[in-house]
């Protein structure tokens, strides 16, 4: 989607209302110490910040399952209250709830003691409550570690007074990561200012739950680690609540470390390399289609074409991690496809020989050519082909072209294709009308309008 459309905003807002139902309409904030940011994710993930395994059984046949599967959070609530779900009513197990100074009696019968945290343990180890009593079994019991369980109950103690950070009665605090120079500047300053004044005209309406959407903003470094670094201050001193339409371009795993690690929302980065493999990020929820995806469609709209059965396909990239990772996603989609195997031509980041590429491209003169160089690689090559009369079709990103592909021979005319991360159609005409009305309002650059 792009950011014209007025979709993407009410997505990008309706993620941020989503995580503030998550959070339990805090009205402050209390933040969590190492120990009890560990117990957290047991009680919330399933899995262990140290890494140990933890397992849950189910039932009479005690059926073995990983713990991320039966994390407590998904029937006791991120609040620990408890979610009904059918004819199954989880048990309050906020501290408050477990140590009542008198005995409970359930609607089954089944009477015990207050809690202990003894008395909690075998609870989550054994399924027993205080005065031995089986519990249901739809309770899992667990497996995990000294450590882990010592975490998990410490955290517990903390339940239902756990509030996330960057809200109060009043406000909703987010974040945004600029560059603060380089040829992003002026982008992101566009960025900055659109996303400012919807915000504005959010608030006027009422904001979100009666609080007001605050912009925080921090800028990016010229290294990942600079990055990082900043990141992780801005976060400790403005404790935000999400971070959105950061610009995270370069700094892709940390960003996926960071938001880990804190347990922030990011929500729209900007990249164009999503962190999407395996195992899949809780706190990133990206907008835009990355480079990989976009090779994909590329694959996908050559395939429609009829004489794209019977055509010979050909990769050419320079050599590194992500363009191996691109052509691999190019040939396995040309498979699914049912299209040729693409054949790959590589060369040294930087060092593209036009002669020998033209040479080592003819023996097979392929129709087709998926070519992931630079804007400036890219003219060269077109220049070169037109000397020689030879005019495959291209496939392209958006990414890699620059003003020269306009000054490209005749002969490549209705023969280059270009991918984007979203879509013309994507852009409403409501969605145009509200952006300009917005733009004029607030002044809004003219340019990147992207």
């Amino acid at each position: 989607m792009r950011i014209t459309d007025k979709k993407q905003w009410r997505a990008l807002l309706s993620l941020v209302a989503l995580c503030f139902v998550g959070c339990g309409f805090a009205v402050g904030q209390s933040l969590l110490t190492a120990r009890e940011s560990r117990g957290k994710q047991i009680y919330v993930q399933g899995t262990s910040p140290t890494g140990k395994e933890i397992l849950a059984y189910i039932g009479d046949s005690a059926l073995e399952v990983p713990g991320s599967s039966m994390a407590c959070g998904n029937c006791h609530g991120l609040d620990g209250r408890g979610k009904p779900e059918g004819s199954v009513e989880p048990s309050n197990v906020t501290w408050e709830g477990l140590t009542k100074p008198y005995d409970v009696v359930r609607p089954n019968g089944r009477k015990h003691p207050a809690y202990t945290e003894r008395a909690l343990e075998l609870a989550i180890t054994r399924g027993l409550d205080p005065a031995g009593n089986k519990l249901p079994n739809v309770m899992p019991r667990y497996q995990m570690s000294r450590e882990d369980m010592d975490d998990l109950v410490y955290y517990m103690k903390r339940l239902g007074k756990d509030f996330d950070p960057g809200i109060d009665e009043k406000n909703i605090v987010i974040g945004i990561v600029l560059p603060a120079k380089g040829a992003l500047t002026e982008m992101g300053e566009a960025v900055r200012a659109v996303t400012a004044a919807y915000f504005e005209e959010i608030n006027k309406q009422g904001g979100i739950y009666n609080r007001r959407l605050e912009l925080k903003i921090v800028e990016s470094g010229d290294t990942p680690a600079v990055t990082q670094a900043n990141v992780e201050r801005f976060l400790k001193d403005e404790q935000v609540f999400a971070l959105t339409g950061a610009f995270i371009a370069g700094s892709e795993k940390e960003f996926v470390v960071l938001t880990d690690q804190k347990s922030i929302p990011l929500i729209g980065p900007m990249t164009l390399y999503p962190q999407t493999g395996f195992p899949l990020h809780r706190q990133i929820f990206y907008l835009f289609s990355g480079i990989n995806e976009q090779a994909r469609a590329l694959v996908n709209f050559l395939a429609r074409k009829p004489e794209a059965k019977t055509s010979s396909i050909a990769v050419l990239y320079p050599r590194s991690e992500i363009n191996e990772k691109l052509n691999s996603a190019i040939t396995e989609q040309a498979k699914k496809n049912g299209l040729g195997n693409p054949e790959p031509y590589s060369y040294e980041n930087g060092t593209l020989d036009l002669a020998d590429a033209m040479k080592r491209l003819r023996q097979k003169s392929p129709e087709a050519i998926f070519f992931l160089g630079s804007a400036e690689e890219v003219a060269k090559f077109m220049k070169e082909a037109g000397k020689l009369e030879w005019f495959p079709s291209l496939y392209l990103n958006s990414s890699q072209i620059g003003k020269d592909i306009f000054d490209a021979p005749p002969g490549f005319s209705n023969k280059v294709f270009l991918s984007f991360p979203a879509s013309p159609a994507d852009q409403t005409a409501e969605g145009t009308k509200e952006f300009r009305a917005l733009a004029e309002k607030y002044q809004l650059p003219a340019t990147r309008l992207a």
